[in-house]
């Protein structure tokens, strides 16, 4: 990523055909991400000062925040609010139905999507779906779902979508990832999103 942020990827993004794509130069990832326990936090560098953060380290914190984080079923809104918030992202988190033995986290931003129980996202300042797209595909590929599912109706592409697809994490769950570009505080933002469908949803 020493060229800065990469070009926006135009449409939506077939999943399937690019979970194989080479990893782009400067994105390291943690290794294990879906589903398998709580992945460690990667350091980003941006902890020895202030002036040390750069465009760079911000998307390569926001994307490992993401995959390190997200596909966890032992994270909870303490450790999201510790784990997801950066310098230079944001996060919404809730978790209606948790793994653990932990409390259920009600939805604190956005509603809960219907036939959801659980949504982790994290969103950071710029355009770098391209990069966040390689991230999610080598987190999904790095726990080998691979079995692709119908996106259902509830999750619709936005203006800004730039990857919407499904996967089946075992005979009774899906799980929706979108990645794309909106609106943000400081003018445009990338979100890297992965939803849970309910039971009864998932069978639909």
């Amino acid at each position: 990523m020493s060229d800065g942020p990469a070009k926006p990827v135009k449409g939506p993004v077939d999943l399937s055909s690019r979970e194989r794509a080479e990893p782009r130069a400067g994105v390291s990832l943690p290794g294990k991400y879906l589903f398998a326990g709580l992945a460690a936090v990667t350091a980003t560098g941006m902890s020895d000062a202030s002036n040390a953060r750069t465009l760079e380290t911000d998307i390569r914190a926001a994307i490992q925040a993401f995959a390190g984080n997200c596909f966890s079923p032992f994270l909870t809104a303490q450790k999201a609010a510790n784990a997801l918030q950066r310098a230079n992202t944001r996060y919404d988190f809730y978790d209606l139905d948790p793994r653990s033995s932990a409390a259920p986290s009600p939805a604190q931003g956005r509603p809960v999507t219907p036939g959801t129980d659980r949504r982790c996202e994290v969103s950071a300042d710029t355009d770098f779906t391209a990069q966040a797209i390689e991230g999610v595909i080598r987190a999904l590929d790095a726990e080998g779902i691979r079995t692709t599912a119908p996106v259902p109706e509830t999750h619709a592409e936005t203006p800004g979508t730039a990857l919407l697809a499904a996967r089946r994490l075992n005979p009774r769950r899906i799980a929706v990832v979108h990645v794309g570009t909106r609106p943000g505080p400081n003018g445009v933002e990338t979100f890297m999103m992965v939803e849970r469908l309910t039971p009864s949803a998932s069978s639909q």
